[in-house]
């Protein structure tokens, strides 16, 4: 799928094997087009077209992953984000989002309810406070307090979907290989800035007040301007346990591909796990080149890639078959 906006690329030069240290980021040999967007699942594909019309209106990289994610956030027909989100056991949706850019600024918000939004508060938190995370009830009054407007996230097909779930009476958290439970995006522009944003409505039919790794910066996102962005979906705990979105970069601070950080995250995480019954993650990262890759435990998880010229579905490689 074509993506407008001829008048945003850039072009650089990157070497594939020149390792990412700090101070040495010298880009030479391979031609990278720039900007670079790209966001987990295939609902990445709407957003990285946000992501980049965002850029042709002048808007920095940060504007870019915010509104690019914001199209999900507002896809009632999209179940583990925003609105229309499966809720938790007890039927309230319940959101967590976050948001970074190269110079390690950054704002979260979890369990935020009644939002349809939350990476725009999270934005808020980030820019307006002296704080990186906000939480429940303070994170709703914080949101309408400046200006965002409640809402019932609870859509007539989700609404159903818990009733049905409930008649099985197994208060366990839905975990399956088309669990597509997070958007999460990183962004490089024309100027080789950074920035990543990442937000869901978590595991469907969670006990409430279950956080996952999206709102924690270098678990569900972060973003080095030195070196590269990542940002994980899947089994947040797991997530959580490695720190991994920090790892993935760290490890392409010491000289990795995206995707060969990616692997190693995967890795560890499978090592860390006696039991990897449906426990699928996946790892999506962006270096200071413009390069981009992936990897997953199991089979199925997909990302969309998008500069000002293309966009398009990529398949992650991955470690097991379901």
């Amino acid at each position: 799928m074509g993506v407008a906006g001829a008048a945003i690329i850039g072009c650089v030069e990157s070497s594939a094997n020149e390792q990412i240290t700090s101070g040495s980021l010298l880009p030479s040999q391979t031609t990278q087009e720039f900007p670079v967007i790209v966001s987990t699942w295939n609902h990445g594909i709407a957003a990285n077209r946000s992501a980049i019309e965002k850029l042709n209106q002048g808007g920095t990289i940060l504007d870019a992953v915010e509104a690019g994610v914001r199209v999900t956030e507002s896809d009632a027909n999209n179940q583990s984000v925003g609105l229309g989100g499966l809720p938790d056991r007890d039927g309230n949706v319940t959101l967590d989002a976050c948001i970074m850019n190269h110079l390690s600024q950054c704002g979260a918000v979890s369990f935020l309810q009644n939002i349809e939004n939350p990476i725009s508060v999270a934005r808020k938190v980030m820019e307006d406070t002296p704080h990186v995370m906000l939480s429940g009830k303070g994170a709703l009054e914080f949101a309408i307090d400046k200006g965002f407007t409640e809402s019932n996230l609870l859509t007539e097909e989700s609404s159903l979907a818990w009733e049905k779930w409930k008649l099985q009476s197994k208060y366990n958290p839905q975990i399956n290989s088309e669990n597509h439970d997070t958007i999460g995006m990183l962004g490089i522009d024309k100027n080789g800035e950074l920035a990543g944003a990442c937000t869901t409505s978590g595991m469907a039919y969670k006990l409430h007040g279950r956080v996952g790794d999206s709102p924690i910066i270098g678990a569900g996102l972060f973003v080095d301007g030195e070196v590269g962005a990542a940002c994980a979906t899947g089994v947040g705990e797991a997530v959580i346990r490695i720190a991994g979105s920090a790892i993935v970069v760290e490890l392409m601070r010491g000289g990795a591909t995206p995707e060969e950080a990616c692997k190693e995250a995967v890795n560890r995480i499978i090592r860390k796990h006696d039991d990897l019954t449906n426990l699928q993650v996946g790892f999506l990262a962006l270096d200071k080149f413009g390069r981009s890759g992936g990897y997953s435990v199991y089979g199925g998880f997909n990302y969309a890639h998008a500069t000002a010229s293309g966009n398009e579905m990529i398949d992650a490689k991955y470690m097991k078959e379901w």
